[in-house]
């Protein structure tokens, strides 16, 4: 069983920060790009942040210059630094990560259960 367990979420003034992090369990044999989404109520899930395993980047435009996500690989852990929140980005955020879990298997998509963001302005 394969599980990503996301930590860090909560309530912050507009203007202030918070770090996110994921952090996958189980039988796994490796890693390939791993995300963060969001969800605000009424809204389509969109892309947040995705980092490859040579840790290549890709922003969602909202979030861009003000959102850093990285990586380290030893520990497999997925981190999302925000920087100057706006209450636009109250959301839950969901961790995703393409894994697989033995060597002649292929990679799937795996999600965490989501950590709530809430920017109060």
């Amino acid at each position: 069983q394969v599980q990503l367990v996301e930590s860090g979420g909560g309530a912050v003034q507009a203007g202030g920060s918070l770090t996110l992090s994921c952090a996958p369990s189980g039988s796994i044999n490796s890693i390939n790009t791993m995300g963060w989404y969001r969800q605000a109520p009424g809204m389509q899930r969109e892309l947040v942040a995705t980092i490859t395993r040579a840790g290549v980047t890709n922003y969602g435009d909202s979030v861009k210059g003000r959102f850093t996500i990285s990586r380290d690989n030893a520990k497999t852990t997925m981190y999302l630094q925000m920087n100057s929140l706006k209450p636009e980005d109250s959301a839950v955020y969901y961790c995703n990560a393409e894994i697989r879990r033995l060597y002649f298997s292929n990679y799937r998509d795996y999600w965490g259960q989501g950590t709530q963001v809430t920017v109060s302005s």
